[in-house]
């Protein structure tokens, strides 16, 4: 896995690695509003997810996914402070702990 210094970093890269779907969450699918795509619990699983810390603010975490679905569409979801946790339901998350 990657070490990246931004989420920035993060995204610019997984764009590389095919990651192309701006994914945002919605009530308990993932949405990608270019595709009009609705992605249900099961039909994605994260491949990566990256953990941004705020020094000064460590309440302030940022969350970079990537996200392949069944059907091979890649995206990335940003999360922050974890503003939406029941999208991961049943969705194999990775722990970041």
């Amino acid at each position: 896995m990657e070490h990246y210094t931004s989420p920035e970093d993060a995204l610019s890269d997984l764009k590389k690695k095919g990651y192309d779907a701006d994914l945002n969450t919605d009530s308990f699918c993932l949405y990608c509003s270019d595709l009009d795509l609705r992605l249900n619990p099961g039909a994605y699983h994260v491949d990566e997810a990256y953990t941004f810390e705020e020094p000064s603010h460590p309440q302030n975490n940022e969350v970079v996914y990537a996200i392949s679905s069944c059907t091979g569409v890649k995206g990335t979801l940003v999360d922050a402070n974890d503003a939406d946790p029941n999208w991961k339901k049943d969705s194999h998350v990775p722990d970041r702990e």
